[in-house]
């Protein structure tokens, strides 16, 4: 069979080859509503199926989302990519996933790959977006809204959660539970100091802390995010003389590692311990004993960051306050803190 042209869907509807490319393209200029249901029906009808790669040819936009996450094992940054996916899909458009390892070189190179695909927008994931990073962004002058992170090099649109008061209110709660002081796992020594969350828990930790008239000196200890390498961590930690009652950890995958740590070391959660994270991944419910953690809306935040980089307006004037869009965070109690 002849492959299905857009000229036969114009005979069939009626119609101009240029008022179909409106109705499939929605625009640029209105079509009326009759008119749009005859071509939708002779579309049908036809089984026309358009030719994306000589639409992005004559749009210089694909119908592509590029989204760069530091490590997509990571269950949050799993998570948040399929809330990216789904958003994007309601809208038409696909998602290209590119990990960069929370290596600089990694990062560009996904710049580059998907700047140079012409993709609709970038949603980055970026923990201390480089300078070099930052200046490929402005030489494509690509579509770009920063999520979970606010990198200082970029000054771009950002979708983000309240980190700083969600780690105030999990760190309040494990003080109300009568603990002299909580220990804090925060990030690894190259953690940038500004626009990042765990920066941000540490800081929440750090304020609670302070506001509750305890000290923090000697209570923050460095650790890698994921739950393998805060095992380790956490093993010499509650194995040492000074083994803290109460362990607020950046990220939930950090707990994790806490948690198993404990159970190795016959360490009781939570009479013995008490242990809360930050992000409320799924499996938080499923740990022994479920975790107490703070819950960031990614599906709200995954929709937020794709409409924004769709948006033509986007690149409004502003403060780099008010480009940010900031979700506010809520505490998960389960039994991990102590709470029944």
């Amino acid at each position: 069979m002849a492959k299905v042209t857009r000229d036969d869907v114009a005979r069939l509807a009626g119609t101009s080859t240029a008022v179909v490319s409106y109705v499939i393209n929605n625009g640029p200029r209105p079509v009326a509503p009759a008119t749009r249901e005859r071509v939708l029906a002779a579309i049908k009808e036809l089984g026309y199926r358009p030719d994306r790669v000589a639409q992005a040819m004559a749009s210089r936009r694909t119908d592509l989302i590029g989204m760069i996450v530091p490590d997509a094992r990571q269950p949050f940054f799993a998570e948040m990519a399929h809330a990216v996916e789904q958003a994007a899909a309601e809208r038409g458009k696909m998602v290209l996933v590119g990990n960069s390892d929370y290596r600089t070189e990694r990062e560009i190179h996904y710049l580059r790959a998907f700047l140079g695909m012409r993709v609709s927008g970038l949603i980055l994931v970026s923990q201390g977006m480089s300078e070099q990073a930052a200046s490929e962004i402005e030489a494509w002058d690509a579509r770009v809204v920063l999520l979970h992170e606010r990198p200082e090099a970029i000054d771009d649109v950002a979708v983000v959660t309240d980190d700083i008061g969600g780690a105030q209110l999990a760190t309040r709660h494990l003080l109300e539970h009568g603990h002299p002081y909580v220990a804090c796992l925060g990030g690894v020594p190259n953690t940038p100091a500004v626009g990042d969350p765990v920066a941000d828990h540490v800081e929440g930790w750090r304020r609670a802390m302070q506001e509750a008239g305890r000290s923090t000196e000697g209570r923050l200890f460095e650790a890698p995010y994921n739950r393998y390498d805060a095992y380790q961590v956490a093993l010499k930690l509650l194995a040492g003389p000074d083994r803290p009652p109460a362990i607020f950890c950046s990220t939930d995958d950090q707990a994790f590692g806490v948690l198993r740590a404990a159970r190795e070391l016959r360490i009781d959660v939570p009479t013995e311990l008490a242990v809360a994270g930050f992000d409320d991944v799924k499996e938080a419910a499923l740990t022994d004993p479920p975790l107490t953690t703070v819950f960031s809306d990614r599906p709200a935040m995954a929709r937020a960051a794709v409409d924004l980089v769709l948006d033509d307006a986007i690149r409004v004037a502003g403060s780099r306050r008010e480009r940010v869009k900031q979700f506010p965070s809520a505490l998960v109690i389960r039994r991990s803190c102590g709470c029944r």
